[in-house]
């Protein structure tokens, strides 16, 4: 096993100088032409297509309401919001509707990890032993099944320690245990929510699990950005939502981005499911201890505009800079693609045509549908479990944000904006 001694300030400079690189020869490398040509017009007219499909998702009972917001040279070109608040009290959706973000979160967790490696307090390569001393235990499970045919789990040892930059991509072998093939190792997930219990404690309940596969070889998505949280708050000293306040949010006038509502009034602006979605799982009205960076904040539209619009700009809003240049390049390329030695399987969220950079699905070619799917090369994008939605397109100088709490129909909606809002490009 390789030793991983620590990683001087000029190393870890090499390195992102090397990221940088492979981002500018990968742009280089030949790709199939698709989306919009870089100057093409947006539509007014065609974009008011979104209205129609919106409120068609209302009347049909598939969303209780939505709001977009499409934003491009730095200007709204459609702002709108649609249904209801609150279906079954008969409460309009009004701008300032406050939705869950669920694992939209992650990207603002691996940013504000992003920000401490650009200051040198992290590096990619550390273990996150370091940080969190029983992730030196861990191991991975191996299922098989024994002379009688049932499912037993094996323990093997790391080929090498998960580090940082696993958090970061996905490739740390702790995965979710509620979706997918339910086996040994999913099993051992059961429980781990119970009680109340902070970010220090969760992350020593993760690290009493077996690992779903060694790491750096497979894209799987689970609580890896949650223990990312925990790596903040050891290195900062601060409570994850602290540092996330103080770094990123009130610079960014991103002034309801929280964890938890506890103000009577803020909790009354919380956009509410429609019945059929409205699941025995806690939310931000339940105030607990848990800062989840895998998934537990809450926002308004008009904060992701100053998210979104800073993700644009490349790490920087009026005047102050979030990210250094090469770090948000680093952030923002493909680090899992071919020659990397990360698989793909069935739950490969990022999807068709994206690879995965820092916290961000990243688009690296058409992918594999003809006609291709609608984006453009080198956008980057995540969602959340309800709705909540932040595409980056830097070649178009636009981003939009689609904000909904609407588990069942999320997907559908997405998929039918996103293609709307491609579709009003003039070619």
């Amino acid at each position: 096993m390789p030793t991983h001694k620590p990683v001087s300030s000029s190393h870890h400079a090499s390195l992102l100088a090397v990221v940088v690189a492979l981002a500018w020869l990968g742009a280089l490398l030949p790709v199939v032409a698709f989306g919009p040509p870089p100057n093409a017009t947006l539509s007014v007219e065609k974009l008011s297509r979104i209205d129609a499909f919106l409120n068609d998702q209302v009347a049909q009972g598939e969303i209780p309401g939505a709001i977009v917001l499409i934003q491009r040279h730095g200007k709204p070109v459609y702002f709108k919001w649609f249904g209801k608040r609150d279906v079954d009290a008969g409460i309009d959706m009004p701008r300032d509707t406050i939705f869950p973000l669920h694992s939209l979160t992650k990207t603002v967790t691996s940013f504000a990890a992003m920000m401490l490696i650009d200051r040198g307090k992290i590096k990619l390569d550390d273990p996150v032993a370091r940080y969190i001393p029983s992730f030196a235990g861990m191991k991975v499970g191996v299922e098989r099944k024994d002379e009688s045919g049932k499912a037993v789990l094996d323990l093997a040892p790391l080929r090498r320690p998960v580090t940082i930059e696993d958090l970061l991509l996905h490739t740390s072998g702790i995965t979710y245990g509620f979706y997918g093939p339910r086996g040994p190792v999913k099993a051992a997930y059961d429980g781990i929510y119970l009680g109340d219990f902070d970010n220090a404690e969760f992350a020593e309940r993760i690290a009493k699990l077996p690992l779903a596969e060694q790491p750096r070889t497979l894209w799987d998505y689970g609580h890896s950005i949650d223990v990312l949280g925990r790596v903040i708050e050891v290195v900062s000293g601060q409570s994850l939502y602290q540092f996330e306040k103080t770094e990123l949010f009130d610079p960014l006038g991103m002034t309801t981005t929280k964890f938890f509502l506890t103000d009577p009034a803020e909790r009354s602006r919380y956009a509410r499911p429609l019945r059929k979605d409205q699941h025995v799982e806690r939310t931000s009205l339940d105030v607990t201890r848990w800062e989840s960076g895998g998934g537990g904040l809450v926002s308004t539209v008009a904060d992701l505009a100053r998210y979104g619009q800073m993700l644009l700009n490349g790490g920087t809003l009026d005047g102050r800079t979030y990210l250094s240049p090469a770090t948000f390049a680093a952030m923002t390329t493909d680090h899992i693609g071919p020659g990397s030695g990360v698989e793909r399987n069935y739950f490969y969220y990022p999807g068709d045509g994206f690879g995965f950079g820092y916290g961000f699905g990243v688009r690296t070619n058409p992918g594999n549908a003809v006609p291709p799917p609608p984006g453009s090369l080198g956008e980057i994008k995540w969602d959340g479990a309800t709705g909540a939605y932040l595409v980056i397109d830097r070649a178009q100088d636009m981003f939009f944000v689609v904000l909904e709490n609407a588990p069942s129909a999320r997907q559908h909606v997405q998929v039918n904006v996103k293609k709307l809002i491609y579709d009003a490009f003039e070619k």
